[in-house]
């Protein structure tokens, strides 16, 4: 389908068509994404799996027409998303994403779970995704592409809701300013991240918007790796920041508002809603979206993507850092250093932990206890690198 373009200023507050209710549905059409005529396009996911979204999402990217213009709105069910190039044994509590570990409360289907790990093809910092926030991307032509542009756009959204005190802070994240009780000057919490990638081709620019997420008080402790302080790592480690709900009880209300902002922005459009059932047929019949769902659930893109980084429990000429004390269990002379290179622990040192380490993978380590000959100190690795106590 042919659609009309327009060309107006983000920062303007245009009239626009009162919103019709996303009711249409159609199958998702691998054909209809990549047709040159298909200049403007809204895509909205009913599925909650993370790794298929955001296969969907990398697809869009990829088969677009170069000069369209691309929104996929998702909500995800509850996980962790680290970006491109980060290290997810500083980024995230391992150890709390086991079954009945961090009993998160998954809204879409009334029950709790497991929290899953993901780490998405764009840059940025760790994120995480449940039902109560909703997931927004734009992908547009290179010369369109603008950090502050379309996270102007959901501001824009969430003031038509009445989230008034919502902007764009100088990080191109969109925070929220609550004024204090006590103090005269508001509090500001953060409540959507930017991730971007820029092809030759293509730009894209996602976020995820926390709605009313149920889980907000477990994100702090998900996000605290134990392990962090005895890691000096390459890639982009997350700049934390203070986090809040908006309030916005609806994600479909959200939705609306969001695709109405990008109609203003580049021309109205009925979105397609993406069913599960859709999603599936789309990860059977897509070649290109099953290659890429694999490949995000699979072990080796998730640990071994990891850029290289060392671990020691003691200061070193190259991490002088101070190290925080370690258990009084230990033994008193205890020592260990050891580096990882793409998830592969390439060399070691200190008398507690075993040349046989040695080309092992850090993440297929099950038991530390059956690779260090003290119990204890196989122990304290199990909670430092995420391995489930057996015992």
């Amino acid at each position: 389908m042919a659609l009309r373009r327009y060309f107006l200023n983000p920062f303007s507050r245009p009239r626009i068509r009162p919103y019709i209710p996303l009711s249409s549905r159609r199958l998702f059409s691998a054909e209809a994404v990549s047709h040159p005529a298909n200049r403007v396009q809204v895509y909205i996911s009913r599925a909650t799996d993370p790794y298929l979204n955001l296969s969907i999402e990398h697809f869009l990217l990829q088969k677009s027409p170069p000069e369209s213009v691309v929104l996929f709105l998702y909500t995800n069910r509850p996980c962790i998303v680290v970006g491109r190039n980060q290290n997810p044994w500083v980024e995230v509590n391992l150890g709390l994403l086991g079954p009945g570990k961090s009993n998160v409360v998954d809204e879409n289907d009334d029950s709790e779970g497991p929290v899953l790990l993901v780490r998405r093809r764009s840059g940025g910092g760790t994120v995480f995704h449940d039902s109560g926030n909703v997931n927004y991307s734009v992908i547009c032509p290179p010369a369109a592409f603008d950090r502050n542009k379309h996270a102007f756009m959901v501001v824009q959204a969430l003031h038509s809701l009445g989230v008034s005190g919502s902007r764009v802070n100088e990080r191109h994240d969109i925070v929220l300013d609550v004024p204090g009780q006590t103090q005269t000057q508001p509090q500001t919490f953060k409540i959507s991240g930017s991730a971007y990638k820029l092809t030759r081709l293509r730009s894209l620019h996602h976020g995820t918007c926390l709605l009313q997420s149920p889980n907000l008080p477990l994100v702090g402790p998900l996000l605290r790796s134990p392990a962090a302080p005895f890691i000096k790592a390459r890639g982009v480690e997350s700049v934390r920041s203070p986090i809040r709900n908006v309030g916005v009880q609806d994600t479909t209300t959200f939705e609306e508002a969001v695709v109405a902002e990008f109609g203003a922005m580049y021309g109205n459009v009925d979105p397609e809603i993406i069913w599960v059932s859709d999603a599936e047929e789309a990860l059977n019949d897509v070649q290109a979206i099953a290659k890429g769902y694999a490949e995000l659930k699979s072990l080796d893109w998730i640990y071994t993507q990891t850029p290289q980084f060392t671990f020691s429990t003691h200061p070193t000429e190259d991490d002088p850092r101070p190290r925080p004390s370690l258990p009084d269990n230990l033994p008193p002379d205890f020592r260990a250093a050891m580096t990882v290179r793409h998830g592969q622990i390439t060399e070691v040192s200190g008398q507690d932990l075993p040349a046989s380490l040695e080309s092992a993978y850090l993440h297929q380590i099950t038991d530390w206890q059956t690779k260090v000959d003290n119990e204890q100190v196989g122990k304290w690795l199990n909670n430092l690198f995420g391995v489930i106590d057996k015992n």
